[in-house]
Formats: structure tokens, sequence, C-alpha cells
């Protein structure tokens, strides 16, 4: 009965201490998300302006061509994928690689992965990657993005891979991150609507509306891993926050369970104590 009740004691104790790390863990992690969610916020309308000049440039030029907005000359695809430093952050990355495995199945692929789980992953499955410069996505600044999109650029148009595609997780709120897969490159998804035809005036561009464009595409690219990174670092800080908040959770249940159990073995062993005493007492 009393190596119970030590069991249960020390099993209390270790519980404790881990639901105080799980607990500074959410704390951490809640100090964060405010400033990575705005962050996330006031990125997007950068994105959204440059991928609107392009589609103005390539709309209002009917000799416009550009190697960014071809048809693919490789069907290789590179994969851009933004994935946590860390664990401890639910279904967060095992999500993420999830949705990539799907899109890329069957596809003849290479990956830039940006982020420590992204690049032990990739390791364990022997998939060659452009680059492992970029291990740490906590360190990414918008300095490493455009280094990150002139590479890319320059390997697409020396035809190493025809497609780039980003995989991330967008911040949707605090409760909800979703993995996704978009279309970087190239960008045949340009074309106008019919009011956009009807609205445009004509700009004259120079040295030429071909050259402005190549020259925008890796600011736009940049702007397109930035917006990954930063809404990549939003949803791994709420993931691993409600994660930590369940987890803390479930301890103080574990705890309370633990304490009526050894309240229980405890009285229990106190009535068996005076039985003794009792049937003693009486033999006497």
């Amino acid at each position: 009965m009393a190596a119970n009740m030590k069991a249960v004691k020390l099993r209390i104790k270790s519980v404790q201490s881990t639901m105080q790390i799980t607990k500074a863990m959410e704390l951490v992690a809640s100090s964060k998300l405010r400033k990575a969610k705005e962050r996330a916020e006031t990125c997007r309308p950068y994105f959204r302006e440059l991928h609107q000049t392009l589609r103005d440039i390539a709309g209002e030029n009917t000799d416009f061509d550009s190697v960014y907005a071809r048809d693919a000359a490789s069907e290789k695809y590179c994969y851009v994928v933004i994935a946590g430093d860390r664990g401890l952050a639910g279904g967060y990355n095992s999500n993420l690689f999830k949705c990539l495995e799907a899109d890329a199945a069957g596809k003849d692929y290479m990956v830039l992965p940006i982020g420590k789980k992204a690049v032990e992953y990739f390791h364990r499955k022997g998939i060659p990657c452009v680059s492992e410069a970029y291990a740490e996505v906590a360190t990414i600044s918008v300095a490493d993005c455009f280094e990150i999109a002139k590479l890319l650029c320059q390997e697409f148009k020396n035809g190493t891979f025809g497609h780039i595609q980003l995989c991330y997780t967008e911040f949707v709120s605090m409760l909800s991150q979703q993995p996704q897969v978009c279309s970087a490159l190239p960008l045949k998804d340009l074309e106008e609507t019919e009011e956009e035809k009807k609205a445009r005036s004509q700009i004259l561009y120079e040295p030429s509306s071909a050259e402005v464009f190549d020259a925008i595409v890796p600011e736009y690219l940049a702007g397109v891993v930035y917006g990954g990174v930063c809404d990549g670092l939003a949803s791994e800080l709420a993931a691993r926050r409600t994660a930590m908040e369940a987890a803390t959770s479930n301890a103080e249940e574990m705890i309370e369970k633990l304490n009526l159990f050894y309240n229980r073995v405890r009285q229990a062993s106190i009535t068996q104590e005076i039985t003794e005493i009792v049937a003693g007492a009486e033999s006497i």
C-alpha cells in the first residue's frame, strides 16, 4: 500500500512538472502570436498589388512575351515548402507534409525547404533540394526572400524545373490553419476579365513591357515567399498555442484524478491501520 502511495505521489510531481512546461510554452506562443498575425495580415496587400501590376502589363500589351508567362518548358516541379523549426505544435508539420505528398503524387519534383522540420523530412525521404541555406524559418527576413526568389527565377530560366509551387500553411484564424499548395510560376493565370479590358488604359513601358515584367517577377515571387513565411509562422504559433493549451488542460485533469486516487489509497491505508489496532486491542 505504501509503495502504491509513493508511486502515485511521484506521478503527480512528474505531471505537475510537465504542466509547468506546457503552460510556459502556451504563454510564449501567445505572446509571439499577435505580432506574427499582424505581420501576416500586413504583407498580403503587397503581394496583391504586385500581382495586379503583372496582370496590367500582360493585359495592356498584345505583343507581350515573357519566359515567366509561357508554357512550362519542363514538367519538373520545384516545391518551396515552409514548415516549422520545432515540434509540439499538434499536427502543423504532419498536415503540411501530407498536403505536399498529395499534390506531388506522380510528379518529378525537387524542393527548397524552409524550416528545420522540412529539411529533416526531405533528408529522410531522399528528395533533392535546391538549397538548404534557409533551415530556420524564424530567422527568414525580407532580404532572404529576395535571395530565394532570385535563385528560383535563375533556375527557372535555366530550365532546371518548369513549375514553381509554394507549399505553406495559411493562417485562417486562431483555431484554424489550412495547409495548401499554390502555383507561383509560370504565370498562366493573368487573363483579364471583360470589365478590366474595358477599363484599362494604354501605358507605355520603357525600355519595354517584357523587360519591366521580367524585372517585377522576382519581386512578385519574393512577396509570395515572404507572405508564405509570415502565414506559416503565425500558423505554427497558433497551432502550438492550441496544442499546449490542450496539454495543460489534460495535465490538470490527470493531476485531479491522481490526487483523488491518492486520497482514496491513503484513506484505505489509515482504515486498515485502525482495523489492525482495534483487532490487536481486542485480542489482548
